[in-house]
């Protein structure tokens, strides 16, 4: 067995929701110093312009139904490069801790005695409705905001999200990864919102692509289709969404891919 000095060290790092520009100062600092950057498929091509060139870079990416590395390979990569004492950067959409499975990876690394720290991100729960001109509070209109995960499936035997809770605590509510189970999650809120509850789904927020589709429970799943929305995609449900009209200040076309 090959042994190892010391051990190097992983940073798991936000990369923000899509804007190159909302990565953060110390991110973009230890992309430049890593020797090893572990990089997630929604994360922007321009932030890795920062990477050295001499720097081994890993695609980790993950599609709906294909991924290029499962969560265990991911985690040993990590461990592995870091026993080789190496700079290692865990460069993750988002926030690593909001759905990124950052958790996951930080549990098998300090059970691996591999050092690491956490690097905030801009997370897509906030930063998407505020492109769309969506704020997920409002002092008139939604005192508190929800973030849960939409991938739950309706034939899963023990859900996690319990949709009448959430319903009931008002506010805003934000669906990550849920476009796929739109239908299912449409017919849970209906139980317990009115069918008139303002919806906006809204598609590559913060870059160039970004579309936006407003509507209600009733008709969101329709009009979705209808406009050929495909992930990844966020989702926002509360009176808050009726303010996109008059604050949707962001233009895509003002930014180039």
């Amino acid at each position: 067995m090959t042994r190892f000095a010391m051990n190097g060290k992983v940073y798991l790092v936000g990369a923000g929701p899509g804007d190159p520009e909302l990565i953060t100062v110390k991110g973009i600092k230890l992309l430049k110093e890593a020797q090893v950057v572990v990089y997630d498929r929604l994360i922007s091509p321009e932030l890795l312009k920062y990477v050295n060139p001499s720097a081994e870079l890993y695609y980790a990416g993950k599609a709906p139904g294909r991924h290029s590395l499962n969560q265990e390979e991911i985690n040993e990569l990590l461990i592995q490069k870091a026993r080789e004492g190496k700079m290692v950067v865990r460069l993750k959409g988002g926030d690593p801790f909001v759905f990124g499975r950052g958790g996951e990876e930080a549990l098998a690394l300090t059970r691996a005695g591999i050092p690491f720290e956490v690097v905030p991100g801009v997370t897509s729960a906030v930063a998407v409705p505020a492109y769309a001109g969506i704020p997920v509070t409002h002092r008139r209109i939604a005192s508190t905001f929800t973030v849960v995960t939409g991938n739950e499936t309706e034939n899963k035997e023990e859900r996690e999200v319990d949709w009448e809770k959430i319903a009931r605590v008002g506010g805003t509510i934000v669906i990550l990864m849920g476009l796929s189970n739109l239908p299912f999650i449409k017919g849970e809120l209906l139980k317990y919102l009115p069918a008139t509850t303002p919806v906006a789904v809204i598609y590559r927020g913060t870059t160039p692509s970004q579309k936006i589709v407003t509507g209600t429970l009733e008709d969101i799943v329709e009009k979705v289709l209808a406009a050929g929305i495909k992930h990844p995609a966020v989702i926002v449900v509360g009176d808050v969404v009726k303010l996109q009209g008059e604050l949707g200040w962001y233009s895509p076309s003002a930014l180039t891919e």
